[in-house]
């Protein structure tokens, strides 16, 4: 009999165990939603920094009401937003808390990722206006169609400078032809007259193309200046140079130093087309605006006048740019170039006896640049002169 209720209670424990073992049931929480969407004001234009918010309170004062969640919209008016508890939501589209616009009941189902736009070009939201809200957009409208058919204008001539900017270097080594790039920097300039940069731009391309036909000129044996076509590339190169230097600085902000550019650029457009003193009054100029870059300027200046042989000129812009800038090896070359005529011969030795000056200038010239450009005509001078070369100069510096 004991056996018995032994074998009862072992089969009541093994059926305690199958209760316990098949676990117990947990219901889940339903997928959160996620919203997406835009945001333009009644002119069709992004709202920016504005806040979706939602809330499940449907009555109310809106400030009385609880926000659980707050989306903000991007530049491009653009927002999106994730984790939100699937129900029916009243949102609400607000600037610096003002209330710009509402959706009464917007329903989120679990797992969905809701499309939600705010568009206040809408008849009914027009419609609510008033009189003089109304009056405001239209006029909104406009300046801001004027405004972003100005910016579309700029965007257009700021891929043209980068184009022609890329066309001129690629052109400079083997003076190619540039009227392409002439072309569309004078439709630049006919679109925004009153931008200094364009000119200046417009300047570099009627240069380039002079260059161009000058190079194709000594190539055929022509002097170049005695070309019209070259000499007016020339002309106009100069002139636009100096439309933008005084659009630069009747600017509000003038940038002296971007002025000096210019006239730098018109004293060389200007002794390419043999004008020199024209040339020299301009690099004078942009000493005057940019004392800072006066070694650069003088420099120019200098070989301007050795290039067209005025000895005595070169000799004194030389001077000045040394005096400016002593690191600029050029200028030691001109100088020395400019006092080697004045070289006398010993009568007694039959030696050549350079003028003051002239022996220090070459070998600051190569002390600067022992593998410049000049450095051979230099040592051959100061071998004729029986000038030991100091051998120590680090190849490569300029």
């Amino acid at each position: 009999m004991a056996k018995s209720r032994l074998k009862g209670f072992q089969v009541a424990v093994l059926a305690s165990a199958a209760l316990f073992g098949t676990g117990m049931v947990v219901a889940q929480a339903p997928a959160p939603a996620s919203v997406h969407g835009h945001a333009n004001d009644p002119a069709g234009l992004p709202l920016r920094n504005v806040v979706v918010e939602f809330s499940k309170d449907h009555s109310g004062e809106l400030k009385d009401r609880k926000w659980v969640y707050k989306f903000t919209t991007d530049d491009n008016g653009d927002f999106k937003g994730t984790g939100i508890e699937p129900g029916d939501y009243f949102l609400d589209l607000a600037q610096n808390d003002k209330n710009l616009d509402f959706i009464e009941s917007s329903k989120f189902v679990a797992g969905e990722d809701k499309l939600v736009n705010f568009d206040l070009t809408r008849k009914e939201y027009i419609d609510k206006m008033t009189p003089e809200e109304k009056a405001q957009l239209e006029a909104y409208k406009k300046n801001a169609g004027a405004a972003a058919e100005a910016n579309k204008v700029i965007a257009n001539l700021n891929a043209t400078l980068k184009t022609v900017r890329a066309d001129l270097a690629a052109a400079a080594p083997h003076h190619d032809d540039v009227s392409k790039d002439v072309t569309s920097m004078k439709s630049a300039v006919d679109a925004k007259p009153d931008e200094g940069l364009l000119w200046v731009t417009y300047g570099e391309t009627l240069q380039a193309q002079g260059d161009h036909l000058a190079a194709a000129d000594r190539a055929a044996g022509k002097v170049p200046t005695s070309d019209d076509d070259v000499m007016k590339n020339y002309t106009d190169s100069a002139a636009a140079f100096k439309k933008g230097a005084d659009l630069m600085a009747a600017s509000k902000k003038p940038v002296p130093a971007d002025e000096a550019v210019a006239y730098n650029s018109i004293g060389n457009t200007l002794a390419k087309a043999g004008k020199i003193e024209d040339a020299q009054a301009a690099y004078e100029n942009a000493v005057k605006l940019d004392p800072t870059k006066a070694g650069m300027f003088y420099g120019n200046e200098a070989a301007v006048l050795f290039n067209t042989n005025q000895m005595k000129p070169a000799l004194a812009a030389a001077e000045k740019a040394i005096a400016a800038d002593p690191t600029r090896p050029d200028p030691y070359f001109i100088k020395g170039q400019a006092l080697i005529g004045d070289a006398t011969v010993d009568p007694k030795t039959q030696k050549p006896t350079a003028p003051p000056g002239c022996i220090e200038a070459y070998q600051k010239y190569l002390e600067l640049a022992p593998d410049g450009r000049s450095a051979a005509t230099v040592k051959e001078i100061l071998a004729g002169f029986d000038v030991k070369i100091d051998t120590k100069y680090k190849a490569g510096k300029k």
